[in-house]
């Protein structure tokens, strides 16, 4: 199941804080989440994926981190207690416009 890029576009900030709220990731596995939860609705290149992640560690929404596993480093990131603010204002704004665009769908209260 694709979803239209138009549609999808002001949702990757939110997709990204929600599966940062479950813990801690690096990129990847981001990607590979985001893909595996949403049945492939949303799909995100890795290229893609860092500008948001350093624009929201730039904001103070995250933190990133190094790790060392097998001889491969791994940058994983945090959700911080601003960026927990941050999903749960997304979050609130997201049920408005779903319940908004519901309302129209179904014809509203006419």
């Amino acid at each position: 199941m694709r979803v239209d890029k138009e549609l999808s576009k002001g949702s990757h900030e939110l997709i990204i804080l929600k599966l940062l709220s479950r813990g801690d990731m690096y990129g990847y596995q981001i990607v590979q989440q985001m893909a595996l939860l949403s049945d492939r609705a949303f799909e995100m290149s890795q290229g893609s994926l860092y500008p948001f992640l350093h624009r929201l560690e730039r904001e103070g929404c995250l933190t990133a981190y190094t790790v060392s596993e097998s001889g491969r480093e791994r940058v994983y990131y945090h959700l911080t207690e601003k960026g927990q603010g941050a999903l749960a204002t997304k979050e609130a704004d997201w049920r408005n416009y779903t319940n908004a665009m519901q309302q129209i769908l179904k014809g509203g209260a006419l």
